[in-house]
């Protein structure tokens, strides 16, 4: 059985420890199709620059009027500089600070915006509308990969994975972001 070498550098070096911007989804979830459906595809394609796709119904709700396949919210996932830009705007329209609560315990983060006229740049048009977002962030370590690849693929042992604190410090160091209680 031939055995590993164990890297010299401590783990704070260790390029492959470094956790990073994985990519960040916005999600305007409506409920019903039509044309308020078709505003918000219009206002997040104006706020991301990026296309949105459609989030579909998985069973029928008579109560709330869906239908199985119906649309119902869209949503854009942004990766990169396109990812890291939109997310100092968001950050600095809730005036970096976010809950605790907010983390998960994988390195995963995820907010809400109550209206979308707070982000800078973002103007109220009377014929679109308001619409809250929930934003989420995911942040990840270099070798992620092997979890989605098709051929070989693996799991991502605990001690690779990004946890809360780290996550938590990630957010402190690279954008200002205070965290609160709740």
């Amino acid at each position: 059985m031939i055995k590993m070498a164990e890297s010299t550098l401590p783990l704070s070096q260790n390029p492959m420890r470094k956790v990073k911007l994985s990519k960040v989804t916005v999600n305007i979830g409506l409920g019903e199709s039509g044309d308020r459906l078709q505003k918000a595809y219009q206002l997040l394609q104006e706020l991301t620059g990026a296309k949105p796709v459609y989030t579909i119904s998985k069973k029928t709700i008579r109560e709330f009027g869906i239908r199985k396949g119906q649309e119902i919210g869209v949503k854009v996932t942004l990766r990169g500089a396109q990812a890291e830009e939109f997310l100092r705007k968001v950050l600095e329209a809730i005036g970096y600070r976010l809950k605790k609560s907010s983390f998960d315990d994988y390195g995963n983060v995820s907010f809400g915006i109550a209206e979308h006229v707070i982000l800078p740049g973002a103007r109220y048009d009377p014929e679109i509308g308001i619409f809250g977002m929930d934003i989420a962030i995911t942040l990840e370590r270099a070798g992620y990969r092997i979890s989605r690849r098709r051929r070989k693929k693996a799991k991502i042992p605990k001690r690779h994975r990004v946890t809360k604190e780290e996550a938590m410090e990630f957010l402190r160091n690279n954008f200002n972001v205070q965290l609160v209680e709740g």
